[in-house]
């Protein structure tokens, strides 16, 4: 791959080059994927949805959005440092084509606020719920109706894939949906591959899946403008990472396990003493013991215990790109940065200790159970009557049921595939208080 490709300013639609010489530095293309983003609905809607602990009102949890701003920052100075070596190293990249270093953190900074951007309400459990309505609820009903490849978009529901439809997906007189930048794409496409075959190897890139079957022919459109590197073969398509992507998920790696656990000890979830054996191991060779003891709360504390531990696992993300840079460009580098980190030890035990105090929680787990019921009542309800109304055959409670549907989401879709997609993509966009909003209203219709 090669960085001249993978920095391409390009969006849907265009019919020439975006040159980044001839780019105006006052409102950068790759800023303006930034601004666009932030703007979008979808990602106002994150304020409500939950990142770990659920629907909680205290100032210190976090939601999707603060997660997603979080990450956002974090990746921001991740990209330009990456940038600043990239620079150095092909001087060319300035001198005839006009990049910057900052260019590298605007890219990073877009795709890391969009990261989250398709994830459904109620956290991960959200995709697990759309996904189970299929594999055991009453959306069984249409596997026989579909190819394997989109029976298995809607079994394993992913945020990732929906993610890129929202920022992609066109509407009547919206065409090319958000028209991101390719190379922000780039970075936001963590998988670059379709739902089947299922984690066809140990390549980080095959985790998940990164697009659903009506996306595919974009997809393929961006990979190709950015020099994606093929990794499958026959039907099957699959791409390596676009190089930025490993920074994108740097960012959120550091985040979730920092900040998740942060807020654990806030709520007292996890005891300060206990946590801060985990936290110190990170921050020896930058804390100021002096200042430490200084500080009189416990908030305070561990707010500077995290800014210090997220400034080193900065610095190690930066040292294990920069260090495989060559190898990353050849598609040869199966792995996420933090798995070669000299931190991963430390990060492993505090994403234990997490899971065991924080995300299996009874709060969180009354959530997710929570969140099962209500989404899967969602998809029955919506479903039905979306194909009921396209079969002819629906019935007065089915036409109530769609008036709920806002009007962007009355489109007729003559295939029952993307009519399936279409309902979970609405549901998935939900908030979660309009999710359980909408579940009060049927429920209290049908009691």
């Amino acid at each position: 791959m090669k960085w001249e490709q993978l920095l391409s300013l390009k969006r849907q639609g265009d019919k020439g080059k975006r040159l980044r010489v001839e780019q105006d530095d006052t409102r950068l293309g790759f800023e303006v994927d930034y601004d666009r983003i932030i703007f979008s609905a979808a990602f106002r809607s994150l304020q409500d949805k939950t990142q770990v602990i659920p629907l909680s009102k205290t100032d210190f949890v976090h939601t999707r959005l603060t997660h997603s701003l979080e990450v956002s920052v974090v990746g921001r100075s991740i990209g330009r440092l990456v940038g600043k070596k990239i620079i150095e190293k092909y001087p060319h990249l300035q001198e005839v084509h006009g990049y910057q270093m900052n260019d590298f953190g605007a890219i990073v900074a877009a795709a890391c606020l969009a990261h989250d951007i398709g994830n459904p309400p109620f956290g991960h459990s959200g995709e697990k719920a759309i996904g189970e309505y299929f594999k055991t609820g009453k959306g069984l009903q249409y596997k026989e109706q579909l190819t394997p490849k989109q029976w298995q978009d809607l079994v394993d529901f992913e945020g990732n894939a929906n993610g890129f439809s929202v920022l992609t997906g066109s509407r009547p007189s919206i065409e090319g949906g958000l028209r991101i930048s390719y190379a922000t794409l780039g970075a936001f496409m963590k998988y670059p591959k379709e739902s089947l075959p299922k984690k066809p190897t140990q390549n980080i890139a095959d985790k998940k899946y990164g697009f659903f079957q009506q996306d595919k022919e974009f997809f393929k459109e961006v990979a190709s403008e950015l020099g994606l590197l093929p990794n499958k073969t026959g039907d099957d398509i699959g791409f390596e990472r676009h190089p930025l992507a490993y920074l994108v998920e740097a960012a959120d790696d550091i985040c979730y396990t920092i900040i998740d656990f942060e807020d654990g000890i806030n709520l007292g979830l996890v005891d300060e003493d206990y946590a801060l054996e985990y936290l110190i191991k990170l921050v020896k060779e930058s804390i100021d013991a002096s200042k430490y003891n200084a500080l009189t709360t416990k908030e305070d504390r561990i707010s500077y215990i995290r800014a210090l531990a997220i400034g080193s696992l900065i610095s190690d993300a930066v040292r294990v790109f920069v260090e495989n840079e060559e190898t990353i460009l050849n598609g040869q580098f199966p792995f996420a940065l933090t798995d070669k980190s000299k931190y991963k030890a430390q990060m492993d035990d505090i994403i234990k200790l997490s899971v065991k105090k924080i995300y299996q929680s009874r709060e969180v787990i009354e959530k997710e159970i929570t969140g099962f019921h209500i989404i899967n009542t969602l998809l029955d309800n919506f479903i039905t009557a979306y194909n009921n109304d396209f079969n002819g055959h629906a019935n007065h409670y089915d036409q109530l049921i769609l008036k709920l549907l806002p009007e962007k989401y009355h489109v007729e879709k003559e295939d029952l595939y993307e009519r399936l997609l279409h309902i979970c993509h609405f549901i998935s966009l939900l908030t979660d208080g309009n999710a359980l909003l909408y579940h009060q209203i049927i429920k209290s219709n049908n009691s």
